[in-house]
């Protein structure tokens, strides 16, 4: 199994691949309290601990899921914890925080290597996970690429790649966004995207040269392009300065 490390703030995440799933139809409308529509992988506000963001929890109120269901054993898929069913503790995590990142990767390495969609415990297939995720924080860009690397191992590229379009919506001026967009750019075979976020990370000032040497070892790197202003600054004036003997002499 091959992984694929992206590089976030302040801790690397790593990706799993996994193996070939089928295509599971899933509308990712935002859910809403209250007012969820029907889905297939279920309503995200159900009567359960939370549900709470892990980008702003993960070190306050998940702590309390993590030190009883995401425990190191479990995140490693070794066992489960207090439900004894690693399937049922990893699935209360997500239902408690469905962008766990960590728990997410988890669920796709785990499946993976039982060679099955879901395994005991789990209420839904592993693909549930992910869509649970994008409609409870569609903005969360670490889980679209997640789910990019999944459906790409799939090879559901084409979908694949419509997610990580998706997250470079809002990458803003993140570099590490748009580095780690370059690299699963680059797994799906979008060269020219790979390139341009290449492009855009060194613009940002991201030190890691990684993406350059795989472009540069597929023969698919190519220099940025100037920037305006220092294309302006090399442009020498069109009119000719007159010597300032000559101005003199016409006093």
């Amino acid at each position: 199994m091959k992984f694929l490390r992206l590089i976030t703030q302040p801790t690397p995440l790593l990706v799993a691949s996994a193996l070939a799933w089928p295509l599971l139809a899933m509308s990712q409308v935002q859910a809403v309290p209250g007012a969820e529509p029907a889905n297939a992988c279920g309503p995200i506000y159900i009567k359960h601990f939370g549900p709470y963001d892990y980008r702003t929890e993960r070190f306050g109120q998940l702590q309390k899921v993590e030190d009883f269901h995401f425990t190191p054993e479990v995140e490693a898929g070794l066992r489960g914890k207090n439900t004894a069913m690693l399937g049922a503790d990893i699935d209360y995590t997500l239902k408690a925080s469905p962008n766990h990142h960590r728990a997410l990767i988890t669920v796709s390495r785990v499946t993976a290597l039982a060679k099955t969609n879901r395994i005991n415990g789990m209420e839904w297939p592993v693909a549930c996970y992910f869509d649970r995720a994008i409609r409870y924080r569609p903005d969360d860009n670490v889980v679209r690429m997640l789910y990019a690397q999944f459906l790409n191992d799939r090879k559901r590229t084409k979908d694949a790649v419509a997610q990580l379009d998706a997250a470079l919506q809002s990458a803003g001026d993140n570099p590490f966004t748009h580095y780690n967009l370059g690299l699963l750019y680059f797994e799906t075979g979008e060269f020219g995207k790979s390139l341009a976020q290449a492009h855009k990370a060194l613009d940002y000032g991201f030190p890691r040269q990684d993406l350059v040497e795989k472009l540069k070892a597929r023969g698919m790197w190519k220099d940025p392009a100037p920037s305006p202003a220092a294309t302006a600054g090399a442009i020498k004036p069109s009119v000719a300065v007159a010597p300032a003997g000559a101005a003199s002499a016409g006093r």
